[in-house]
């Protein structure tokens, strides 16, 4: 049944506004309890209701129309002459301005146009509608800015709104080293690592081999598993292809993927032409077809490669520096370093501490190692050439950095002090030429920049308390990568100071680095004037010697005889001399005079004025004469044979 209430109004009072007065609250309705239904109550604890309230979406789909692009050009010409004018025609053009310029129209339109062109011309004068008021401001604020990195733990887009963290571990039970870094060319927003284990007979049996994609917008599982055949120590994405990456493996195959095919390598080098040692370093080269690279081991080996026939290196380098070829004498590559600006040269830092530079186009094997750099006692982990100066690079090996020019060859220019842990790898600052960063293996990030403090770093982190081993800036220069022994990669993002170009940086670093480039040069010029003094001086004395023994031997006897006799004369003289002062009672002063001599020197009162070399003369000159008496009894019964 429907119940139905009917209201009635009477028709003036549709449309009324509704008039509300305050009263006192009022009892409608009071129900009192029923105690014989006390027992039908059960008691439920807890009570959970669930209500939701969503709206209903519904889904549309629209197909539009395609827009069609077409590129059109517009020639532009002198235009405003009349037909019978050919505006190349210097003398027609010159006879119709005069013509012109005496019509009356003409004077009057330009004297309009002139009073209107000078109220602009004035008012530009006075008000600069292109100033920038603030920049400098702006500037300001950012050198007064200290160098610094903050980090959170969660992340869920890279801004420039924040300093963020993003660390995440090997996914494997066994932790592998995250042995290179490379970012995607196109967008910031992955980074590919290849992970492996470089301690030597350290590998568990059931070690996995992948390397992985990492999406930092998804960091919580990697967006693309590599699987090559052998762990991979380098790993790199072509700049020109985003989606092909190059990986050498630990046991010295090459391998390229490309990420539209899934994680299995399109094609791997075979084992007999391959490196014999893990590859430490692949670069792609500059070329046309973008298929080319070239990579480097500790087998002392550099090979050139095109990824459209791995099936055998197109070129190959020795790295002999006695230039004679030879595979046993190579140095082991730990490091390589390509330009893109310079594409016939490359720089390889060996095992030995030695950069080596070389020329790919030179014409035989011996010419293309041009020259060497030695500075360091152990390893070149890192080796970067500046992006703003070419001729200036930098080395990372054993507990220093240094930074070195082309055109010094015995030392660097500039180093860092001393660490107490060992370096691990650097790089230079894509935005500033006088920022660079390095790794250690405590764990710490260091952030240098020598035109703020030289003798300090101007940031240390620590990053994570176990050894960092790689070290990768994205091109921006704000964000950088660090992997550690253990797999974690870590991405922090620097303060604006430390990333933005200062203001006549790249006139004081030139400044900079030609002042020591200059100072290194003089003192080379010094050691060297040095050594071939030296030299000159150890072959004189070679021609001495070898005049010595040219002598004839019944001249050697003869003036072997002679000092000999000289020696027993003066001794004579001396023991007369002695037994005369004994006669005239002078034993005492002489007695006491050696006593003082013996325990101290004279001219000094035992305070220590004489110096460590007048000493050892002195001490020299009393075992001489101790050896001469006790020579002498010798001396006077073999003259004695003699006479008889």
């Amino acid at each position: 049944m429907e119940i139905v209430y009917v209201y009635t109004r009477k028709r003036s009072e549709f449309g009324r506004p509704c008039s509300f007065s305050d009263r006192p609250a009022k009892v409608n309705v009071d129900i009192p309890p029923d105690p014989s239904m006390a027992g039908s109550f059960v008691l439920r604890n807890p009570v959970d209701s669930y209500v939701q309230h969503a709206s209903d979406m519904s889904e549309h789909e629209v197909n539009t129309e395609r827009v069609e692009v077409e590129s059109r050009g517009v020639n532009h010409v002198e235009g405003g002459w009349p037909k019978d004018i050919n505006p190349q025609e210097v003398e027609q053009t010159i006879r119709f301005r005069k013509k012109v310029e005496k019509d009356e129209n003409y004077v009057n339109t330009i004297v309009h146009l002139g009073t209107l062109m000078e109220h602009c011309v004035k008012q530009n004068n006075a008000i600069n509608i292109y100033e920038e008021y603030f920049g400098e401001e702006e500037t300001a604020e950012v050198e007064d800015e200290p160098p610094s990195a903050k980090t959170i733990n969660v992340i869920s887009k890279l801004t420039s709104f924040f300093d963020v963290l993003l660390s995440k571990r090997d996914p494997n039970v066994t932790k592998r080293t995250a042995t290179h870094l490379s970012w995607h060319p196109d967008t910031c927003k992955k980074l590919a690592v290849a992970y492996s284990s470089l301690e030597f007979q350290q590998n568990v049996k059931d070690m996995s081999f992948d390397s992985y994609i990492w999406d930092l917008e998804n960091p919580n599982k990697p967006e693309l598993v590599l699987k090559p055949s052998s762990p991979l120590v380098s790993l790199e994405y072509n700049p020109k292809d985003s989606h092909v990456l190059v990986g050498g493996c630990y046991n010295g195959q090459m391998a390229y993927w490309d990420t539209r095919k899934g994680g299995l390598p399109v094609e791997v080098s075979t084992v007999e032409v391959s490196h014999r040692d893990p590859v430490y370093g692949a670069i792609w080269l500059q070329s046309k077809t973008g298929t080319e690279c070239f990579s480097a081991s500790t087998d002392g080996q550099v090979l050139w490669w095109d990824i459209r026939k791995l099936s055998e290196p197109t070129e190959s380098l020795v790295l002999d520096i006695t230039r004679k070829g030879l595979l046993e004498n190579a140095l082991g590559a730990v490091t390589l370093e390509f330009e893109p600006t310079m594409p016939t040269k490359f720089m390889v830092g060996t095992e030995q501490g030695i950069v080596i530079a070389c020329n790919r186009k030179a014409k035989t094997p011996p010419e293309k190692i041009t020259s060497t750099y030695s500075g360091h006692i152990g390893p070149v982990y890192a080796l970067a050439r500046n992006p703003f100066y070419p001729k200036i690079f930098l080395t990372v090996g054993d507990w220093t950095a240094r930074i070195w020019s082309e055109e010094t060859k015995e030392s660097s220019i500039m180093w860092t002090k001393y660490h107490l842990s060992y370096l691990t790898d650097g790089c230079w600052s894509t935005v500033r030429p006088a920022v660079f960063f390095t790794t250690r293996s405590d764990g710490t990030l260091d952030v240098w920049d020598f035109l703020f403090k030289q003798n300090d770093p101007s940031l240390s982190l620590k990053v994570c308390n176990e050894p960092l081993a790689s070290l990768r800036l994205q091109d921006n220069g704000c964000v950088v990568g660090c992997g550690s022994k253990l797999g974690t990669v870590t991405l922090l993002e620097i303060s604006s100071a430390l990333c933005t170009l200062q203001r006549n940086e790249k006139t004081l670093v030139t400044a900079m680095f030609e002042r020591e480039t200059k100072r290194e040069k003089i003192l080379e010029s010094r050691h060297r004037e040095m050594r071939l003094k030296e030299r000159a001086r150890s072959e004189g004395q070679e021609t001495v010697v070898e005049e010595r023994l040219v002598e004839n031997p019944e001249e050697v006897l003869s003036r072997t005889r002679r000092e000999f006799f000289e020696v027993i004369e003066a001794e004579l003289q001396r023991r007369t001399r002695a037994e005369t002062q004994c006669l005239h009672g002078k034993v005492p002063g002489t007695a006491r005079t050696r006593d003082r001599g013996r325990d101290s020197p004279p001219w000094g009162g035992g305070q220590g004025s004489a110096s460590a070399f007048q000493v050892k003369d002195h001490a020299g000159d009393e075992a001489a004469a101790q050896g001469e008496e006790s020579q002498l009894p010798k001396e006077e019964e073999e003259e004695e044979k003699d006479v008889a």
